[in-house]
């Protein structure tokens, strides 16, 4: 059997944070909330925009970025209505700059009535961000892929050895004459992962 600690010789490993955080920057009567969220999907993110909306309703601006997966390859940044690259951008590169990613960081703006030009602009999304960051808790996460599993009744027992040998947790399962089952793999293990459930007549996946 293959063993997790020999099949990790790719760089599955990358950083978020564990759990939601606040930061606050002040400049001439205007006060940006950073509002840092860990998250996974982008559908994920269309919810939590939709609710700090509606509880910061009467803000002038909610300005955000993201970034999603090993790579950060999903992204996005927007200025909801500020001058060009003043927010959004500001935003994201912080999330570049300490190397985040699954991560959406939203910034909500109480204008103050003193216009403080795009160099203020920068300088405040750009704070407030890094305070909601510095304030969270920063963690290494482990990329993964969910593979849906097919089998019948009686490779019951090989399946869950081979989770069991290889430290996998099941996502969900249903057992009965044909069992279905999701896992989540890190992407160093996919491929003793593939070999092995390959290797149980019976037993087909999908990768997800």
């Amino acid at each position: 059997m293959t063993t997790p600690e020999s099949s990790t010789d790719i760089n599955d490993r990358y950083k978020s944070i564990a759990a939601p955080s606040e930061g606050l920057y002040k400049d001439n009567g205007s006060r940006f909330i950073a509002l840092a969220y860990p998250v996974r999907e982008e559908t994920e993110i269309k919810e939590i925009l939709s609710s700090v909306k509606k509880k910061y309703y009467d803000a002038r601006h909610h300005c955000y970025a993201y970034r999603l997966g090993l790579k950060g390859d999903i992204f996005r940044a927007n200025d909801d209505g500020e001058p060009s690259s003043s927010a959004g951008k500001p935003i994201f590169n912080q999330l570049l700059s300490y190397g985040l990613s699954d991560i959406l960081v939203i910034v909500v703006r109480y204008f103050g009535g003193i216009k403080l030009g795009i160099p203020g602009l920068i300088r405040a999304y750009k704070s407030a961000t890094a305070d909601a960051i510095e304030n969270g808790e920063i963690i290494e996460k482990t990329a993964e892929r969910d593979y849906v599993l097919e089998f019948g009744y009686m490779e019951i027992n090989q399946v869950m050895k081979t989770i069991k040998d290889m430290g996998l947790s099941p996502l969900s399962q249903e057992f009965g004459m044909t069992c279905r089952m999701t896992v989540p793999v890190r992407l160093g293990l996919c491929n003793a992962f593939e070999k092995s459930v390959s290797e149980i007549g019976g037993c087909h996946f999908e990768k997800k």
